[in-house]
């Protein structure tokens, strides 16, 4: 059982366990360790992983999630989020967006941009309560299943405004680094 997650940067160490993640989330759709390795590299990438404070029993995984944002130097995209299905509803989720948004704030980015599937509810419904709203419908974009994809927009400006009130009092720590420590 996770009980609290402390994020910090992606490292090459955790490839394997991100990987595997990935094939458990995504199956063939999957990214594999060329792509990861190539997304990592590039240029305004930044990439956190959840592990957990402490592990409950033997055999628990260090890292139970992941996330990653691209910033253009406009705005910032969601290039991945995913959480182990065993720390799902656990708020693993909602703690990778909290650091994705803050980034991006930080990084002074007017939007962010996500994709996500459309029959993927929870995830759907996190967003939203985030305040991203749809902006439309990618067809068959989560390929080989010929998913659609619902495309979402956070405007920071906006939302700046009104979360001043509803800012959180104790968010995780994250890295100054534009990519975190892939190399």
């Amino acid at each position: 059982m996770i009980t609290e997650v402390r994020l910090r940067p992606l490292r090459n160490a955790d490839f394997d366990r991100v990987l595997e993640l990935e094939r458990q989330l995504f199956g063939r759709g999957a990214w594999t360790y060329g792509m990861l390795a190539d997304e990592l590299a590039g240029l305004g990438r930044w990439y956190v992983v959840a592990e957990p404070e402490r592990l409950d029993r033997a055999g628990d995984q260090p890292v139970v999630g992941y996330a990653g944002l691209w910033f253009d130097g406009d705005v910032t995209q969601v290039m991945t989020i995913g959480v182990d299905p065993a720390a799902q509803r656990h708020g693993v989720g909602r703690q990778l967006m909290t650091a994705l948004v803050e980034r991006s704030r930080k990084v002074k980015a007017g939007a962010v941009l996500l994709e996500v599937r459309v029959d993927n509810a929870a995830a759907i419904e996190m967003y939203r309560e985030f305040g991203f709203e749809v902006l439309g419908v990618r067809k068959r974009y989560y390929q080989p299943e010929n998913i659609d994809a619902f495309t979402m927009r956070l405007d920071l400006a906006a939302a700046a405004v009104d979360d001043v009130a509803d800012a959180p009092v104790d968010t995780p720590d994250t890295p100054d680094d534009e990519a975190g420590d892939a190399a």
